[in-house]
């Protein structure tokens, strides 16, 4: 190549690139100019008594949301309530069994009659069943689902009438990788969060036009603590084992805290979709690009997992119950203090035994 011709090319390319940086400067530009001020605007978050659901709560309070924090357990919404205030946070806490459908729309009412309105949803409340699928109960599946499926329907549909009074309502549903690539050991878990980012995804186009913008977040494994609360089946012990460590290791998972401040700031702008863990965004390139090569990652790391019983008795039972060699050990102890200062460890599940030092 001609010394000219070289030149040229080099010209045209760091031109090229200053154009690509140029347009990023004033995509974000945008992006922060968009986004919706959250000063006395009216959040709901469920879930909001302990793990993420307590930081994303405290996080929108801090861009000065007043917060309703939704959950099942009084006694945990009581602690979680007195620590939002103690942090600045103006928060109320209301007790609803998300299971039942009219305690969706009582919740709803509620926080507009005790706060004024309502201009964001949070939908987190979650529950996990760890185990093989053979080891799984139909009661399982229905479980989750209430959770992660109907729960969200019936509140955003209890919700969208003040959501479009605002003109710029919010709808956040935390969904998981779970929804994006099935997980062995994870069936009912992964078959309802599959369920909810469809629906978040139809929610999405059907509202935009009202201006309410709604944010699916798949996350994969964070720190938050929340592992001890995992519904166990099948060998109990070397499901708590496995899902304890990969819940805590760094590597794997992302800051509880960061990911709340993530949450909320796509929430803001309203993005369409929120994927964080260099993990689980490379997982779902490869789906993208390779699915025969995930589908065989996936199917070895099946038959890495612990092989399920012959024969399954009782329910599902919490980790917390079921302390091992590996949990808590050193291997979990970021997720055992994301446990103390989440308030995860609160009434029995103050039994599992942590590592606090």
């Amino acid at each position: 190549m001609k010394r000219g011709g070289w030149s040229g090319t080099r010209g045209a390319l760091l031109a090229g690139g200053a154009v690509a940086a140029a347009g990023g400067i004033a995509w974000r530009a945008w992006r922060t100019r968009r986004a919706l001020d959250l000063t006395d605007r009216v959040a709901l978050v469920t879930g909001g008594s302990r793990g993420l659901g307590l930081l994303i709560a405290e996080e929108l309070g801090r861009a000065g949301a007043r917060v309703a924090i939704a959950a099942r357990d009084e006694g945990e919404l009581a602690i979680a309530e007195l620590r939002l205030r103690e942090r600045g946070v103006k928060a109320v806490s209301i007790v609803a069994d998300l299971r039942d459908r009219r305690a969706c729309a009582t919740l709803v009412e509620e926080t507009v009659a005790r706060l004024g309105g309502l201009d964001v949803l949070v939908n987190n409340a979650g529950v996990i069943v760890v185990g093989p699928f053979e080891s799984h109960r139909e009661e399982d599946f229905e479980e989750v689902m209430a959770v992660h499926f109907w729960a969200p329907l019936h509140l955003v549909r209890a919700a969208l009438p003040e959501l479009r009074k605002s003109g710029s309502g919010r709808i956040v549903d935390v969904a998981s990788i779970g929804g994006r690539l099935p997980v062995p050991h994870l069936s009912a878990y992964s078959a309802s969060k599959h369920a909810l980012v469809g629906l978040s995804g139809a929610l999405r186009a059907e509202l935009a036009s009202s201006g309410i913008r709604v944010t699916t977040v798949c996350p994969g494994l964070m720190r938050t603590g929340s592992f001890v609360h995992a519904l166990v089946r099948g060998n109990r012990p070397s499901e708590v084992s496995w899902f304890g460590v990969a819940s805590s290791l760094p590597l794997l998972t992302v800051d509880a805290r960061r990911a709340a401040r993530r949450i909320v700031a796509a929430c803001r702008r309203g993005d369409p979709m929120l994927t964080f863990n260099w993990s689980s965004a490379l997982g779902v390139r490869v789906e993208g690009a390779a699915p025969g090569t995930m589908r065989r990652l996936l199917g070895l790391a099946a038959r890495l997992l612990p092989p399920p019983l012959a024969a399954e008795a009782g329910p599902a039972t919490p980790a917390y119950r079921h302390p091992t060699r590996w949990v808590p050990s050193l291997l979990t102890r970021l997720g055992d203090r994301a446990a103390l200062r989440n308030n995860e460890l609160v009434g029995e599940a103050g039994s599992y035994p942590v590592l606090r030092s």
